[in-house]
């Protein structure tokens, strides 16, 4: 999918918590759409580890609606697994446990796993997965030049989480905003001009609907001309 920011109504003149909360209804819309379809991973970015930035007002606004949402889980039944991504440090004691409750009594479920990249970034996350290498070859359990992206891969925070195939990115911004950067360098990117809280489900089928139509080579010779691509396992 994209780097979901909760916001976007500023270029409406709307307050800005009525836009997160417009964010939150496209996400619930986004997530049907994407049953109906089969997708098997849909990851959304809702607050960055840059977004403390922002004024302490509307950072509050944002997990405290990250909070409800969390809390009501509109997807209760529905066949979708909910995890979240990102570091606890600086979020609130009770959002974590909250989040950590919903990944647990969903864990079991097979269908759609949809991650919520939450305090998340990119860099950040590179940078503790390298810290997690030193560690473990300082302790002689690692050789540092027999290192592979095998290896790094392994140490992820969430090593578990397949490879983006579709990046999706809303409200006409040309940059992947420190989202995903190893598990997306081979994804392809989709920009389109409407902020998130004015998107819905079809949006996400045409971008897959336009996805499908390319190919994906990474590095070799590439498939027969007019070959269509594989469906996305991963929305992000």
């Amino acid at each position: 999918m994209r780097p979901a920011r909760i916001s976007g109504a500023s270029g409406r003149c709307r307050p800005r918590h009525e836009g997160h909360r417009a964010g939150a209804a496209a996400v619930r819309d986004v997530v049907h759409g994407a049953l109906e379809i089969g997708l098997r991973h849909l990851t959304l970015y809702a607050f960055s580890t840059e977004n403390w930035k922002r004024d302490p007002e509307e950072t509050a606004a944002i997990l405290d609606l990250l909070r409800q949402e969390t809390r009501a889980y509109p997807f209760e039944d529905l066949d979708v697994r909910m995890r979240w991504h990102g570091r606890a440090d600086n979020l609130p004691q009770d959002l974590v446990d909250l989040l950590d409750m919903r990944e647990r009594s969903t864990r079991d479920r097979t269908g759609l796993t949809v991650t919520t990249c939450v305090n998340y970034g990119g860099r950040d996350e590179i940078a503790r997965t390298a810290a997690a290498l030193a560690r473990r070859a300082r302790s002689g359990r690692l050789d540092p030049d027999l290192i592979g992206e095998q290896d790094f891969a392994e140490h992820l925070p969430r090593p578990d989480m397949p490879d983006v195939d579709l990046l999706w990115r809303t409200g006409n911004e040309q940059r992947t905003s420190n989202f995903l950067p190893w598990q997306a360098a081979y994804a392809e990117l989709h920009f389109t001009p409407d902020h998130w809280p004015d998107v819905d489900r079809r949006d996400l089928w045409r971008a897959i609907t336009e996805y499908t139509h390319r190919q994906r080579r990474h590095g070799a010779a590439g498939p027969a001309p007019h070959a269509p691509a594989t469906a996305p396992r991963e929305g992000a």
